[in-house]
């Protein structure tokens, strides 16, 4: 095996295991403490990224995800300064959620395997690796109605941040 496979294999048991310490983490009962490791979970996808020369791809997983949007869970839950009845109740539903989503991945990553590994023995491998002209061509032409509608939801979510962190709403 070369040195590409072991690494393989460590980011995607990080991946695993970061993941599930989201949602059952025995070592602290603290949000902030999932929403760290949910960090974690980003960056061996990131690593993941690398391995398949997606190094864009890898780039925008950290900056934007581990960066951005894990700043604003943070402020989130921090603002929202959860009880302890309320966690539990919390927990119970991402630990039936994030089960059911394992059980769904899994039956993907099966499927795939025994099914489609078969019929794609034959196919071209990718001709480019990495490349970011023809990702944002598509993205810029194809995909552009969604982008404007997510960068709308990412104002009106920061504009909901700042009226629920008013004390004294007038």
């Amino acid at each position: 095996m070369a040195a590409q496979d072991y690494l393989f294999y460590i980011f995607a048991a990080l991946t695993l295991l970061c993941g599930l310490l989201v949602v059952v983490n025995p070592f602290s009962r603290n949000p902030v403490t999932s929403a760290m490791f949910l960090v974690l979970t980003i960056v061996s996808m990131a690593g993941l990224f690398v391995l398949l020369h997606a190094f864009f791809l890898a780039a925008v997983q950290i900056l934007v995800y581990a960066g951005a949007v894990m700043v604003l869970f943070l402020f989130v839950i921090m603002l929202l300064d959860l009880k302890e009845e309320e966690r539990r109740k919390i927990r119970l539903f991402g630990l039936i959620t994030g089960l059911l989503s394992v059980l769904a991945v899994l039956g993907v990553v099966l499927k795939t395997y025994l099914v489609d590994s078969r019929l794609s023995a034959n196919l071209q491998p990718p001709t480019i690796e990495g490349g970011t002209a023809a990702l944002g061509t598509i993205l810029f032409k194809n995909y552009l109605l969604p982008f404007e509608i997510l960068s709308l939801l990412l104002l009106v979510a920061m504009v909901g941040v700042i009226l629920l962190s008013k004390k004294d709403l007038k």
